[in-house]
């Protein structure tokens, strides 16, 4: 049967994850408000026109404090996937490709990190070397490693036996051609799709550790440290946690379909 052109997933995903990036990269370069502007006066107001989600316990505006924050978990949660992904690509690549005493060596290294959990050993990184913006990317990007050259690894495993690669390899072919030209090509919608499973666990382990108050630090604005903030709040302003949880359940939900779809799309005939 013939696949169809598009899937459901695909074009949800797509509409939600760009409308939420559309905001977040707006929020880079304006906000209605000051992020950090304190008004006594607003405190807890809800929502209206001049303020569209309200006012926190600072009379703070949230819709300014939210873009704000969501850039943060943004550029924490690309750097994320861009180091781990870099660096188990990679590792995945060769294991799968050379096998060996090669494969032996380094999927141990990846197994002895793979024992623990990834927000947990990324918590035990944190602890080592203090919160921040920068430490909580390098942490969490080292602690996701283990996940993409393992998916990588199987990759490679199933395709170096297939014909193509054997003739290219009978021909004369540079074996980094092999790698990266005539094998890495047909692994990209399990690796896309790997890569935005990835980017949502990068964005809920950056809000879990800000809320635990070890992540990204003040004066920036994080959407877990304004849902840490507002639990005081839920009674009087339960604007304050709605909206911030809003942004990051959609920001993974149009994340999460996009990469179902491109797996359903362009992954079903594997």
């Amino acid at each position: 049967m013939k696949r169809k052109l598009t899937s459901h997933n695909f074009i949800l995903g797509a509409v939600i994850t760009a409308i939420m990036l559309s905001l977040i990269l707006l929020g880079f370069v304006w906000t209605p408000y000051d992020p950090e502007a304190m008004q006594g006066s607003l405190k807890l107001h809800g929502p209206s026109l001049t303020h569209p989600f309200g006012t926190d316990q600072f009379g703070r505006d949230i819709l300014s404090r939210v873009l704000s924050g969501a850039g943060s978990t943004l550029l924490i949660a690309l750097g994320t996937i861009l180091l781990g992904g870099i660096i188990g690509i990679l590792a995945g690549a060769l294991t799968g490709y050379f096998g060996g005493w090669l494969d032996e060596g380094l999927m141990r290294v990846n197994d002895a990190l793979a024992a623990f959990p990834s927000v947990l050993l990324a918590l035990v990184m944190i602890a080592l070397l203090g919160p921040g913006t920068y430490k909580v990317m390098l942490a969490l990007g080292i602690a996701f490693i283990p996940s993409f050259a393992r998916i990588v690894r199987g990759e490679f495993l199933r395709l170096r036996e297939m014909d193509y690669v054997t003739s290219a390899k009978l021909i004369g072919v540079s074996t980094p051609r092999i790698l990266f030209v005539h094998i890495l090509p047909n692994i990209l919608p399990a690796l896309l799709s790997a890569l935005a499973i990835g980017f949502n666990n990068a964005v809920l382990a950056e809000a879990s550790m800000s809320y635990l108050g070890i992540g990204v630090q003040p004066p920036d604005a994080s959407l877990g440290r304004m849902l840490s903030e507002s639990q005081t709040y839920l009674a009087g302003g339960p604007w304050c946690a709605v909206f911030p949880g809003l942004f990051l359940v959609l920001l993974i939900l149009g994340v999460g379909l996009l990469g179902e779809g491109i797996l359903d799309q362009f992954g079903g005939g594997r």
